[in-house]
């Protein structure tokens, strides 16, 4: 294994497991979700600026203005991915939720078809009807949390809204491509600032040391040091090691919240999940059924 590779595979490691522990943070701080996702980006924005700034990615001339605009495209899917992802925790478990937005692979297929002209094959319509069949398994079994509040229906369709919008976003750096992504970042953070701040209480701010650890470790750990890695390993892996490892994200948020809160998953769901982690690992890494290959013609 060469040192690229090895370095790519801790880096997107650590990525992932940094990502899977994001839904304990959200929920300890006991704010309001869109109070946790203006302290991220604030945060995240004061990191990802001094990066930048090391980087030499602040120079004039550096973006072209359409290119701007889409990175703010890119940053209002991106805050109202996070909204929609956090708030679907209290209704639908940490685990559920995670699992459920994982289908964003197969949103941002639908995306790249409508928008990019991006063939969908047989193969591609079987992983992703594969994986509606296991979210709709998962969807009919609300689950015995114990303490979750809320309709559990309606945290699935935040995780789904939250996978939407991510794909948006992923389609907006598809356009950016070529464009420094701790720029892009940064952008992005700093356009969340600016959505959110309007509804943000600045008048009762957290008091207690704990909660503002807290929220920087949401925006300075999980922003600015989670880009930093996930981007390095983007650069660093083949596609199929990057798509076969962004599978710990889930792993990891389902023990987090089985550790954590006592959340376990009921069989149907077990199932549910499972499936549609393969389904998504299908997709991303080219998995083909025998029977969609098409077959040799005969001599």
């Amino acid at each position: 294994m060469s040192g690229d590779i090895k370095r790519g595979t801790a880096e997107m490691t650590a990525a992932m497991l940094i990502s899977g522990t994001i839904g304990w943070f959200v929920v300890m701080s006991g704010q309001p979700v869109s109070g946790v996702v203006f302290w991220r980006c604030l945060f995240g924005a004061l990191t990802l600026l001094a990066i930048c700034g090391a980087l030499g990615l602040l120079r004039p001339g550096i973006l072209t203005l359409r290119a701007f605009g889409i990175a703010v495209f890119g940053g209002v899917a991106i805050v109202l991915n996070w909204l929609l992802l956090f708030a679907s925790y209290s209704h639908a478990t940490i685990s559920i939720a995670t699992t459920v937005y994982n289908t964003q692979p197969f949103m941002l297929l639908m995306l790249g078809a409508l928008f990019l002209g991006e063939k969908i094959t047989a193969t591609k319509l079987f992983w992703l009807a594969l994986s509606f069949a296991a979210m709709m398994a998962i969807v009919q079994v609300k689950p015995h949390t114990g303490g979750v509040a809320g309709d559990y229906g309606l945290g699935i369709l935040m995780a789904l809204g939250a996978a939407f919008f991510y794909a948006l976003a992923a389609l907006a750096a598809k356009w950016l491509k070529g464009t420094p992504p701790h720029l892009i970042a940064l952008i992005q953070v700093a356009t969340g600032m600016l959505m959110l701040a309007p509804m943000t209480d600045f008048s009762h701010p957290p008091t207690d040391v704990g909660t503002w650890a807290i929220l920087v470790t949401v925006g300075v750990v999980h922003t600015g040091l989670m880009y930093v890695l996930l981007y390095g390993a983007i650069q660093r892996l083949p596609t199929h090691l990057t798509g076969a490892l962004s599978f710990l994200y889930p792993i990891a948020a389902i023990l987090v919240d089985r550790l954590a809160f006592g959340h376990a998953l009921q069989p149907m769901q077990i199932a549910g999940a499972a499936i549609i982690l393969i389904a998504a690992a299908g997709m991303n890494l080219g998995w083909s059924p025998r029977w969609l290959r098409p077959r040799a013609l005969e001599s």
